[in-house]
């Protein structure tokens, strides 16, 4: 069988679906892998680097795409490249179902079978394939160093003959995967580290990392069965604006990090908080594709409110990208692993399998 990845639109999207070191792995359990020529040479992966280790480079898009049984991605195929494809592939990425219906009913027509890995339930045999987990680790931890390079105040306490420099105070909006790398990484560098979260079960792991955990009194515990954090009920919504807008006063940086699995971004930093913060501090939004979780929140802009610097790109990881690509990598490779049949060499689509059943887009 014949895994393909095409080039991804480079101007937004940097990372790639297949290293070298993936390459060899896949030919191992029997694959033959082909690429799209300069496939990775914007990240400094020259393509005789795939080609030493197996790989077959293909110049034409059309060939491809046409000639694969497996498509590997990030980001679904455009119009175009769909005409391209065959009865019968199968697709892997992330492919955002619900922005794109109509190419992804183009694929069903030709029964195409199309899996989006960021609808991975959270159980342990599917976390070696958890694209959300790995890439949020390098958002987080990368949110944090763009923001402090926007602060313009030293970070951690400094004590010299000339006086003390304080530590700066950072608050992380939601401690998942990325907020739970922002505390570490924030803390590592020297900070005075809050957190807040809508899950209960997050408060331990935010003291484990040395950083304050932000308590909503009465708060219930808005988690879902998955392990993602669901819409706050109205009565949290105000106990924790109260909260946020009184600690935000004395907040240096914020990251924040809150989403909701296929819904618009919770705004929890309203137009009267950011009011009430001091000038010369900075808010990094990693929430912003989705909306933001700021009231003025711009995708890919720094908004400039009363002093306080607003930012929110939307793909951080294009600055990661050969550190976000060795992780996609790898997690792509376990997820073809299981679907792969390694006694007859072929892909079985065991739909009583739960990886298999939850992210097939049906």
């Amino acid at each position: 069988m014949i895994i393909g990845s095409n080039s991804e639109n480079r101007e937004i999207e940097k990372r790639i679906a297949i290293t070298p070191e993936i390459v060899k792995k896949y030919k191992n359990l029997g694959f033959e892998v082909q690429l799209k020529n300069n496939y990775g040479s914007h990240i400094g992966i020259d393509d005789s680097l795939f080609i030493e280790v197996g790989a077959k480079i293909i110049n034409d898009e059309k060939e491809l795409i046409n000639s694969s049984d497996i498509l590997i991605q990030f980001a679904l195929l455009n119009k175009n490249q769909i005409s391209m494809t065959k009865e019968n592939q199968i697709f892997v990425g992330s492919f955002n179902s619900i922005e794109n219906k109509e190419e992804l009913n183009d694929l069903k027509s030709k029964n195409i079978k199309s899996f989006s890995l960021e609808l991975l339930p959270r159980i342990t045999r599917a976390q070696s394939m958890d694209i959300l987990s790995s890439q949020a680790n390098l958002a987080g931890y990368k949110a944090v160093l763009e923001s402090f390079s926007y602060f313009e105040k030293a970070i951690p306490m400094m004590m010299t003959a000339a006086g003390t420099i304080p530590a700066a105070k950072v608050l992380i909006v939601g401690a998942g995967v990325a907020g739970l790398q922002a505390i570490a990484t924030a803390k590592r560098m020297g900070a005075i580290v809050f957190a807040t979260d809508v899950r209960s079960a997050s408060k331990e792991q935010v003291e484990s990392l040395g950083g304050k955990f932000l308590t909503v009194k009465g708060a219930e515990n808005l988690e879902t069965e998955g392990g993602y954090a669901k819409e706050a009920t109205e009565d949290f919504k105000k106990k924790q604006e109260e909260l946020l807008a009184e600690t935000l006063k004395k907040i240096d940086i914020v990251i924040c990090t809150a989403l909701i699995p296929g819904k618009k971004a919770p705004v929890i930093i309203n137009e009267n908080m950011i009011s009430n913060m001091q000038k010369g501090s900075v808010i990094y939004d990693l929430a912003a594709s989705q909306g933001g979780n700021t009231a003025f929140t711009k995708v890919d802009e720094i908004v400039d409110k009363n002093g306080v610097k607003i930012m929110g790109e939307r793909n951080i990881l294009n600055k990661l990208p050969v550190s976000a690509s060795n992780l996609y990598a790898k997690n792509m490779f376990n997820f073809i692993s299981n679907l792969y049949d390694k006694e007859n060499k072929k892909i079985n689509l065991n739909m009583e399998d739960e990886i298999v059943n939850k992210t097939l887009l049906k």
